[in-house]
């Protein structure tokens, strides 16, 4: 294989995969690589005092981990659960983990890194959960800063 050609194939565009779920009808993109699992609503156990955009606790395979609704984390109404809704595990440290609650998984999504765009100077924040813009089609991807999610919440 020519010089030339290894120097274009090692320039293609970085991908990165998504998790792409749904939230009011809007669709958000969750890097796969924080993404320990997705799985349908089990019962969940409230914690008295716990903060506002907690939904409360769950037994995972002998783990107990927070569920945390994404809805009131953005200050949406609160979550209708159907049989679509899913909760996202996230690996948050190296040994913990955290749920959210989502309306729905769509799919799993590759895009380009070169594609994702920051937004407008008008919607950055310091409290931003969203890091940037991917785009499928005609659909827009807004894509969670998982860090973002979990700062300033109590």
């Amino acid at each position: 294989m020519s010089d030339l050609a290894i120097r274009e194939m090692n320039s293609a565009a970085e991908e990165k995969q998504y998790v792409i779920c749904n939230i009011n009808k809007e669709y958000y993109g969750i890097d796969i690589t924080h993404v320990n699992n997705i799985i349908q609503m089990p019962k969940i156990t409230m914690v008295p005092k716990a903060p506002e955009c907690f939904k409360g606790i769950i037994n995972l395979r002998g783990e107990i981990v927070p569920i945390m609704s994404l809805r009131r984390r953005m200050n949406l109404e609160d979550d209708t659960l159907t049989k679509d809704s899913r909760i996202v595990i996230l690996n948050i440290n190296d040994d913990e983990m955290i749920g959210v609650v989502v309306d729905g998984v769509k799919e799993v999504l590759s895009i380009p890194t070169d594609t994702i765009e920051t937004p407008a100077d008008l919607l950055k924040s310091e409290d931003s959960l969203i890091r940037g813009i991917g785009k499928k089609n005609e659909d827009l991807i807004s894509i969670f800063e998982i860090d973002s999610i979990l700062k300033n919440i109590a």
